[in-house]
């Protein structure tokens, strides 16, 4: 049995503990048949936190968070929270997490399934094979800038403000990311910005540009604007590899690029930090689709994304490529064989729902085991 590794789980709200739940069913079979087991605890965090804890996230489960290896996090929010004070509404939580365990690479992949290239709203040639990630500097630039807020200028006018703001080792960090993540795939980043008309964009070229040169020279690397990037992505997105960007335009662009898949319920994500001195990099995983409320308890919520994130968790922050290849092989098989939950539904597909969906993965990891 391979040494456990502390893993500390947030259901969090809406369908959350239901997308988890196959994750938990996996984590079973790998300690039954490759060895490997995790020394797992789970808290509240979002909205369910709020009620039972009064804040959306306790000091307790951040410290729990900052002392585990890895952050298995399912979604929170919902309507019934909607008026609860900014700084403790459930989406605070995840602000909280990013900032405090220093998470500020994300990573966004839009990779299209064969079985899945007819969901999307672009023609098949167009995204047929597509395979892009998307780097998004998580926790400096427009989110958090200070000064922010709104000002009275006189009586009939008031004014809003939110600073746009970055260093120079908050651009080197996650351009160094882009560039070690490049060489594991094709070796090729596009870095995004506005410098055209952005002190910051000027800035954030500069400082990728002179990164590449002094320590990444082999690696392919392009400039592109942000706007004209979005367009890109939809006019010929097999361009991209690698896209590194920052905060808000990281927000927008991977939202974009989702969609190029035909579901959000696809789509996993992973925010990591640095490495440290003892070789730990904390990371958190994530499925990129919200609570739905709408369909919570109903066994009819789309578990891959969860599944997938938990395959990015082994690559990322445990070093397991082999059994986060063999997740992914399983998913990938699982939609050939036509099955699919409500959110992916084609014609002549068997519809399932979320712990059937859950089982079928089961079934596939054991028959590539050949158990």
């Amino acid at each position: 049995m391979i040494k456990n590794k502390k893993l500390l789980i947030l259901p969090g709200d809406g369908i959350g503990k239901e997308v988890i739940a196959p994750v938990l069913d996996i984590i079973d079979w790998m300690a039954k048949y490759k060895s490997i087991s995790f020394d797992i605890s789970e808290r509240l965090v979002g909205g369910e936190a709020y009620d039972a804890e009064g804040d959306s996230i306790s000091d307790k489960t951040l410290d729990e968070a900052i002392n585990s290896d890895a952050v298995l996090f399912g979604a929170v929010g919902g309507p019934k929270w909607d008026n609860v004070e900014r700084e403790k509404r459930p989406e605070a939580a995840l602000l909280k997490l990013r900032k405090e365990l220093d998470l500020f690479a994300n990573l966004r992949p839009a990779i299209v399934f064969d079985a899945l290239v007819n969901a999307s709203s672009l023609k098949k040639e167009l995204i047929l094979g597509l395979d892009i990630l998307i780097l998004r500097e998580l926790t400096s630039g427009v989110y958090f800038g200070k000064p922010r807020g709104i000002e009275s200028i006189n009586e009939n006018e008031k004014k809003a403000v939110d600073t746009q703001s970055y260093t120079t080792s908050e651009v080197q960090r996650i351009a160094r990311v882009a560039f070690d993540l490049a060489k594991k795939r094709s070796n090729k980043v596009t870095s995004v910005e506005k410098a055209n008309v952005m002190e910051t964009g000027m800035f954030w070229r500069k400082i990728v540009s002179e990164i590449h040169e002094s320590e990444y020279n082999d690696v392919n690397l392009t400039h592109m604007y942000a706007d004209n990037c979005a367009m890109q992505l939809i006019r010929e997105p097999k361009q991209f590899d690698l896209i590194v960007t920052d905060n808000l335009f990281g927000d927008i662009l991977s939202d974009c690029a989702a969609m190029l898949t035909g579901s959000l319920g696809m789509l996993p994500s992973a925010s990591i930090s640095n490495i440290d001195s003892t070789g730990k990099r904390l990371g958190m995983y994530e499925p990129v689709h919200g609570s739905a409320p709408d369909i919570a308890g109903q066994n009819k919520a789309n578990p891959l994304a969860m599944i997938m994130s938990f395959a990015m968790m082994l690559k990322y922050s445990f070093d397991m490529d082999d059994e986060s290849k063999l997740i992914e092989k399983s998913v990938q098989k699982v939609l050939a064989n036509g099955l699919r939950t409500l959110d992916i539904s084609q014609k002549e597909m068997q519809i399932v729902s979320t712990d059937e969906m859950g089982k079928a993965i089961i079934e596939q990891l054991n028959v590539l085991m050949g158990n």
